[in-house]
This record gives C-alpha cells, structure tokens and sequence, in this order.
C-alpha cells in the first residue's frame, strides 16, 4: 500500500469512498445529502492535509489531517478516515492511522483528538484504542443515529508528546 497527499484528480475516487458513508448518516455528523462538490471540498479544504491509500492503481481509502483548534489549543491535531468498502478488514484504517500519527508528529503537533467518536462505529473505537487512544469524554445522546435514535459520541485523545515527568 502507498499512502500519498491527495490530488485534484483524486476527487471521483475519494467521492466514491466519502458518498456511502455520508450518505449512510451512521458515523460522521454530515449532513447524508451532501453534495458531491459539498463534501470534496469538506474532505480536502485547504486547511487539512489530506491523502489516499493507493495499492495497484486502485484508492482504497482516504484520510485527512488538520488543526482541531486555534490559539493554546492549536497543537493538537484532529483526522477523519474513510475506507473504501470492498477494502475493509484489509488493514487499511490501521495503514492510515499508522501514517496519520507520524504525519501529525512531522507536522510538529503534540496530541490527536478525535471530536465526535459515534459510539456504535465499534471498528474504529476498537482501532483508537488498540493505538492508545482514551476516551476522555462522552456526550450523552449527542448523535441521532439513522436506525438507533440517539446514540452517545465519545471524545478521543491520545498524546503524542507524553513525557513522563522526572524529577530533578
């Protein structure tokens, strides 16, 4: 598998990948009739750092990176992951995920914090944990799930510059 930036003519694949996903209206607080356009320029807004998962000519998932916030909280990062379908359960959320935690300690920042974990999306809480993530919060009812109702959404982090602290 290549992990590389995304490019302009990546949009009809990462489309492709984004619009079951939003359209689904199960894991990410979009709004499921998006648009294409709409949601392209979501995914690849020029604030984020956004890539593809490439094996033999094939985009097979999507990742982006930005700033969670600004001013004393804009060293920590956020990311947003798609997986195309037929490629699940071939590790590439694990690829991408490898690559966005190098890519955010490149980009100099200190801690990744997922926003809005919807706590039915199993598979990718089952991954933040595998890599250390910690759910720091929960927001009771906050997602109205398609088929559950309301749902909770979990607040994620996992520190990237944790050194324990010693004493002099």
């Amino acid at each position: 598998m290549l992990i590389r930036p995304a490019a302009f003519g990546d949009d009809e694949a990462i489309w492709a990948m984004l619009e079951p996903v939003f359209r689904a209206g199960d894991t990410y607080a979009i709004d499921p009739d998006i648009s294409q356009a709409d949601a392209i320029a979501y995914w690849t807004a020029p604030a984020k750092s956004t890539f593809v998962v490439e094996s033999d000519g094939a985009v097979l998932g999507t990742y982006y990176l930005v700033r969670n916030t600004q001013g004393g909280g804009s060293h920590v990062c956020n990311c947003g992951f798609v997986t195309a379908t037929a490629a699940r359960g071939r590790g590439v959320a694990q690829a991408m995920l490898d690559h966005a935690l190098e890519e955010a300690g490149r980009q100099g920042f200190r801690a990744m914090q997922f926003n809005f974990v919807v706590e039915t999306n199993a598979g990718a809480i089952r991954l933040w944990e595998r890599a250390g993530f910690e759910t720091v919060g929960r927001l009771p009812r906050a997602f109205r799930h398609p088929d559950l109702g309301y749902v909770d959404a979990r607040v994620m982090w996992k520190d990237l510059a944790f050194r324990p602290h010693t004493a002099p």
